[in-house]
């Protein structure tokens, strides 16, 4: 069955120097498949799916410590690993120091 509410992980980023600071900007980094900005027209790949946004779905059914990659997943992130960069749809921070 599906659920009649979906929760979301969202990774964002911030070039602030102190992250705490109310100020600081945040920015998302957008997945080319995973529900986000809702001006943006949805996905269809039926019946395939993008194997990370898929797994970022389940993911959020548990707990980070259930689910290490993302961990990994946001290290890659704030290096700017390129490999990783290329499975999302935007990175906020191309062409800028990293998060």
């Amino acid at each position: 069955s599906i659920t009649k509410e979906r929760t979301e992980i969202i990774l964002q980023g911030t070039s602030s120097l102190d992250p705490k600071d109310p100020t600081a900007v945040w920015e998302e980094f957008e997945f080319k498949c995973k529900p986000g900005d809702l001006r943006r027209r949805p996905c269809l790949i039926s019946p395939y799916h993008y194997r990370l946004d898929w797994l970022m779905w389940f993911a959020a059914f548990q707990t980070y410590e259930q689910n290490e990659w993302i961990i990994h997943l946001a290290g890659k992130l704030l290096a700017q690993e390129e490999e990783t960069l290329s499975l999302l749809a935007t990175n906020p921070f191309a062409g800028r120091d990293p998060p």
